[in-house]
């Protein structure tokens, strides 16, 4: 599904030189699988994200997703089969426009997209759809996005992610700017989406008892390489003192969010 080879990506500093944040970094992920993925600040988390979405360009390597080259793509071609969050719950949504507006553009995502309907129409499947998240958004259709809470707003970006069927879902710590309970809601709707419509997902997370949970991988990364990759009864039997006793052992220092670590 998801096939990285040697991606390489820098950033110029100025005179010559460069900052590299992603070191000849290879993956694969099949498909209907969910990896967390966690390291310490600077890790190159985000920014693995951001080039299989095409947000960063790579200066070199190969980016497939469900068997095309999409390494050339721009970010708006792959958002035909890439959907994705981000950890600040402002961002997914436009707030000027109403719950009906936002999903239904969602929904016109990819090679199949909706054939003119009559409002009533797509306001009727957009309502069942928002209803999925049990907060009552069905009745706040022609609402603005900016008049939602940030839970709401985060679950709402999460169906228009997932609304127009991806073949990926990027998540960027996409429940770490909400409150516990907003989170607890946001992390479940997340799971049963990931289900329901068996979708690959990358979830980049400093809370490792929400990767060893939510994952059937995990992916440990520090400085722009893949140091643990952990699947199967070893990552089953994991536990969050085993995956810092891990980190130290790999790079020979302690995990930089312990205090990440109590959640």
């Amino acid at each position: 599904m998801i096939e990285i080879e040697s991606a390489r990506v820098s950033f110029s500093l100025g005179a010559g030189e460069e900052h590299v944040v992603l070191k000849n970094l290879s993956l694969s992920v099949k498909e209907g699988q969910t990896v967390s993925i966690i390291g310490s600040n600077g890790a190159g988390k985000s920014t693995l994200l951001n080039a299989i979405a095409g947000t960063v360009p790579l200066r070199a390597g190969i980016i497939c997703i469900d068997g095309v080259d999409c390494t050339r793509q721009a970010e708006w071609e792959r958002a035909r089969y890439v959907g994705r969050v981000r950890q600040n719950p402002l961002a997914g949504t436009a707030g000027a426009m109403t719950i009906l507006d936002n999903l239904a553009l969602a929904s016109r995502k990819g090679p199949r997209r909706l054939k003119i309907a009559t409002p009533p129409v797509i306001a009727r499947r957009m309502a069942e759809e928002v209803a999925q998240l049990g907060m009552g958004l069905e009745s706040r259709l022609h609402e603005n996005v900016s008049r939602l809470s940030g839970g709401q707003r985060q679950a709402l970006t999460l169906l228009m992610a997932v609304i127009s069927k991806p073949a990926v879902l990027l998540l960027d710590e996409h429940t770490a700017a909400l409150d516990p309970a907003n989170a607890e809601k946001v992390s479940a709707l997340t799971k049963r989406f990931i289900q329901e419509f068996g979708l690959t997902a990358l979830i980049v997370t400093h809370d490792m008892s929400r990767a060893l949970s939510e994952a059937d991988r995990i992916v440990m990364m520090h400085d722009g390489e893949i140091i643990a990759d952990l699947s199967g009864e070893e990552k089953t039997s994991m536990t969050v003192a085993g995956l810092v006793d891990l980190f130290r052992k790999a790079r020979g220092r302690d995990y930089a969010e312990d205090r990440d670590l109590l959640r």
